[in-house]
């Protein structure tokens, strides 16, 4: 089996400039990734993985070189603002299948700014993928609202709407849902290389995580809420990663 882990992180942020090289806690912040994914491949001699770095960064490319890791330079066109990252993930797949003259079974990207993951959660996104061969299976933490109960939103109207109209009244009766935490997703080689598919329309499944795990790097702000989380509170949970 054949699996390709990807680490992807334009130089660009309106919210954060530079968040996923920038220092954290003492290192760039993809030097947390880049160790998980290690581990996951030490961990994992049965498989064949190769780890890439991409990225339209400099620093980028000498950090990979630096980890002894392949590098795939991101194109202007997939590096702008309204890119999709789904296409960068692909791009890197079919560049390394030419380079290195084979096919990939899955591909494992894990998100820059998201360093809050255990080994075992990538093994349980790739593992639930394996199992149920779904086009993409994704890490998830359990929602902190609910559209069915407690989210509203503005209309076509400009009025304030609830955002799913149900007659829940207790939260804990109303469906489950989750927040995307964009730390893990494993795809199906081939649903991913097929340009007409859109994975996330396809056959999808996900695997939760503790929610104290994500916080999505937007502002300054969440970088040193961020910084403050690991610092005191999760550094030995994590100790695999940070220390």
């Amino acid at each position: 089996m054949n699996v390709l882990m990807t680490i992807c992180g334009r130089a660009g942020s309106k919210g954060v400039g530079n968040k996923n090289f920038r220092i954290f806690l003492g290192k760039p912040m993809v030097s947390y990734t880049i160790k998980a994914a290690k581990l996951f491949k030490e961990k994992n001699k049965n498989i064949e993985i190769d780890i890439c770095l991409n990225s339209d960064n400099e620093i980028a490319r000498k950090i990979a070189l630096e980890e002894n890791l392949f590098f795939v330079e991101r194109p202007n066109e997939l590096a702008s603002d309204i890119a999709s990252k789904v296409d960068a993930i692909r791009d890197v797949l079919l560049k390394m299948e030419k380079k290195e003259n084979k096919k990939y079974d899955y591909v494992i990207d894990l998100d820059i700014t998201s360093p809050l993951r255990k080994v075992s959660d990538i093994e349980n996104v790739f593992n639930k993928e394996v199992e149920t061969q779904s086009d993409v299976v994704f890490s998830v933490v359990p929602s902190r609202r609910n559209p069915y109960f407690n989210m509203v939103e503005r209309n076509s109207d400009n009025k304030i709407v609830f955002s799913k109209p149900s007659s829940f009244v207790r939260r804990q009766d109303a469906p489950e849902v989750y927040d995307m935490n964009a730390s893990i997703y494993c795809y199906k080689r081939d649903t991913l290389a097929d340009f007409t598919k859109v994975p996330f329309k396809e056959k999808i499944d996900i695997v939760i995580m503790k929610d104290t795990y994500a916080l999505d790097i937007d502002h300054e702000e969440d970088f040193y809420i961020m910084e403050c989380l690991v610092k005191n509170y999760y550094k030995d949970e994590f100790k695999e990663i940070f220390l």
